[in-house]
């Protein structure tokens, strides 16, 4: 259904313009924003990629330093007053300062799913540090007073990554590292490098303990947390009164999907020594289980206090094709231990909850501007460069963005690719290219630097121009002739991220648009370790220097930005379970059960009554108000007519109509098992990877 809905999608955006509906009293939001505006936030903060995250507070300041891999401007680092709504703020530094090819995609040489691993962002001695590897460079530093920058780099060299990094009181540094058996070393102050032989195992191999290390020093205890990856992911907390132990460990949050289950991931076959750029038919996309957990779940990232004292983790969470991005989850002290989750619920965490307590009211805003009309003197914080670009070959001009077509037969070899991360859940990118300067062998266009790729674009054969789509997972090309009466072509990709698909699409004249090429598969992958990306490009197939490419007015509009509706406010609706795809009845013995599937009679029709701050009760048209009795087991779930008894729930918003119930009470959610054949319950802890366990929900409004 999924599907066939998508292609329906496809085919009106493809086309027509896609043009927004918008009222005179309300300005949906353009791009996602996890702030709802009434004082709660869905996660993820970003729908799209955004990986090992760092956090840290400086007053009523919040910094966020994430991974770029390959990818420059290098080492990100976000702002926020209030942990929910972000800033890009700053880069580490514009491209890498090493002399070797493959750091600038030369002669064959990549570093393709390494670069900039896994940061960690300090404060200390009145000033910024970020730590992270660079490989076959080891450990590097950046160091700032404002976070701004500029940034001097410390080449620290030494084999340490996927660190935390902790100042103690007495003025050492000490960096944490390793997979399994966990080390500690001690830095020299002026980040020169390594404190000689200092390195000591302080978690011994065989105590669960596995990588990605942020270490806090909280109350005279040092705390350590890290992520597991076998057989899954989870992630742990350490702890000792000293920084070499012994520790003990406990899980602090495992099995939090919020319902996304792990997405099919690019495969090569065992023993093949694959150059990313060759024959795509070598790939395989691997199989998908829709019940999996596997490493999807949150998992690996930071955790902060804010000033009044509340605790949240930020960790990344796979959201399939769109890569690994960020959310916020609340955090309960329990005997010491930071455990994610809410009394009631420790180790699972809400998609929707209240945001954190902040000093000042905050606009929600989404973190970039992904649309650009190259008009500026600089790139828009959104762009980074697929490796070092030439920058004598690039240039933004007239308005628009040119592009020197450079030698590449494919497009992950393409010097200056010009990238952004794509936007989820669904989105459509538009660009125009001017073609008037390609010269015979290029290739120019929109793509998506994946492994495998794609791409659409033209390509200039002698005096003949072609319209082009190419998939690398088939080797497959579709070509058809094109005339460009005004000299330019409008490429397009539509892409459905949650359901792992795209397609491309073109125009000659900006207002209808055809499809090219067929609906592709997306996957993510850990052979360059990043989602989908799309890519302006320009290169020659002739081993030649080229003409150029002039790209103008690239436009992101997100179909889901706008949440609006999501929740159904003044509707009548019926309540349908995923997992048995059969509506909630009222039932006259008192107890909240299910019905037939086409049961549309009032005891299956709701209404709900907004309590504020996306808080609801939950109402039958009969005038009977949801009520929970006892522990919320099977048959506790009945009913009231008294308005003040009813449970207040907060409803947890799934996008597409489809929601959980959490209870304001106990944090616990509703839901039915789909094969007991028992009435509803109030004691799930949370959804599955495959939302089929009786706890999510599909709202659908009775005509």
């Amino acid at each position: 259904m999924k599907s066939l809905l998508f292609a329906s999608f496809v085919a009106l955006l493809a086309s027509s313009g896609l043009h927004a509906q918008t009222t005179t009293t309300y300005t949906p939001p353009a791009s996602w924003t996890a702030d709802n505006g009434n004082g709660t936030f869905t996660n993820p903060l970003f729908y799209d990629e955004f990986s090992d995250p760092d956090i840290l507070r400086v007053g009523d300041d919040y910094y966020l330093a994430g991974t770029t891999m390959h990818a420059v401007p290098g080492l990100v680092i976000l702002h926020s007053k209030d942990l929910v709504n972000w800033e890009n703020i700053s880069y580490c530094f514009d491209r890498f300062d090493f002399p070797e090819d493959r750091f600038s995609l030369k002669n064959h040489e990549e570093i393709y799913g390494q670069g900039v691993w896994a940061p960690c962002i300090r404060y200390a001695n009145g000033q910024f540090y970020v730590f992270t590897n660079v490989n076959g460079k080891g450990l590097q530093c950046y160091t700032s007073k404002d976070i701004r920058g500029p940034w001097v780099h410390h080449n620290m060299q030494g084999n340490i990554y996927d660190l935390g990094v902790l100042f103690d009181d007495d003025g050492k540094v000490y960096a944490i590292h390793g997979y399994g058996q966990v080390k500690c070393t001690e830095l020299k102050p002026d980040m020169s490098g390594p404190k000689d032989e200092t390195e000591r195992v302080i978690i011994p191999e065989g105590n669960g303990v596995g990588e990605g290390h942020h270490m806090y020093k909280i109350n005279g205890m040092y705390y350590l947390i890290s992520t597991d990856y076998r057989p899954n992911g989870r992630t742990l907390c350490s702890r000792s009164k000293s920084i070499w132990g012994p520790y003990e460990t406990r899980v602090i949050t495992a099995d939090e999907t919020y319902g996304y289950h792990a997405a099919s991931l690019t495969q090569v076959p065992r023993g093949t020594k694959y150059r990313i750029g060759e024959d795509g038919t070598q790939f395989a996309l691997g199989p998908l289980d829709k019940n999996a957990t596997a490493c999807t779940n949150a998992h690996q990232g930071g955790i902060v206090s804010t000033p009044d004292g509340q605790w949240w983790a930020l960790f990344m969470q796979d959201f399939h094709s769109i890569g690994r991005t960020v959310c916020l989850m609340p955090m309960t002290w329990v005997d010491g231990w930071p455990m994610v989750g809410l009394e009631g619920n420790l180790g699972r965490a809400p998609r929707t909850w209240l945001k954190p307590n902040a000093s000042s009211n905050v606009t929600p805003h989404a973190p970039y501007d992904r649309s650009e009309n190259f008009d500026g003197k600089q790139l828009g914080r959104v762009w980074q460069w697929n490796h070092n670009p030439d920058d004598k070959l690039w240039s933004l001009k007239g308005g628009r963005l040119r592009l020197n077509a450079m030698p590449a037969e494919q497009l992950m070899w393409a010097r200056n690719t010009l990238t952004q991360r794509v936007i989820g859940p669904q989105s459509v990118t538009t660009v125009e290219l001017f073609a008037k300067g390609m010269k015979d062998g290029d290739v120019c266009g929109l793509g998506n630097i994946n492994v495998p790729c794609s791409w659409i674009g033209l390509v200039k054969q002698g005096d003949r121009m072609v319209l082009r789509s190419f998939e690398q997972l088939t080797n497959d090309t579709v070509d058809v002739a094109v005339e460009l009466p005004k000299g330019k072509i409008w490429l397009r990709s539509i892409g459905d991220y949650d359901n792992d698909q795209a397609q491309y699409a073109y125009s000659t004249d900006g207002e209808n648009f055809k499809t090219l090429g067929r609906m592709m598969p997306l996957s993510y992958q850990l052979i360059s370790f990043q989602g989908s990306r799309h890519a302006l490009f320009a290169f020659n197939v002739k081993g030649k220097k080229g003409g150029y490419a002039e790209f103008d007015n690239f436009t992101v509009q997100e179909t889901k930005a706008d949440r609006r509706q999501n929740i159904p406010y003044g509707k009548t609706f019926r309540i349908i379970n995923l997992a048995t795809d059969r509506p909630f009845s009222c039932d006259p013995h008192g107890i909240l059960y299910d019905s037939r599937a086409d049961d549309r009679s009032p005891r299956t029709q709701f209404q709900l009554e907004d309590r504020e701050g996306g808080k609801v009760a939950l109402k039958c048209v009969d005038g009977r108000y949801i009520k929970v009795f006892g522990e919320g087991l099977p048959g506790d779930v009945r009913f009231t007519r008294d308005a003040s008894e009813a449970e207040v729930f907060l409803w947890q918003d799934y996008l597409d109509g489809e929601f959980m119930l959490m209870s304001m009470r106990t944090h616990l959610y509703m839901g039915k098992s789909p094969t007991t054949g028992s009435p509803y319950s109030m004691d799930y802890k949370g959804p599955d990877p495959a939302r089929v366990n009786g706890s999510v929900f599909k709202w659908e409004e009775m005509k």
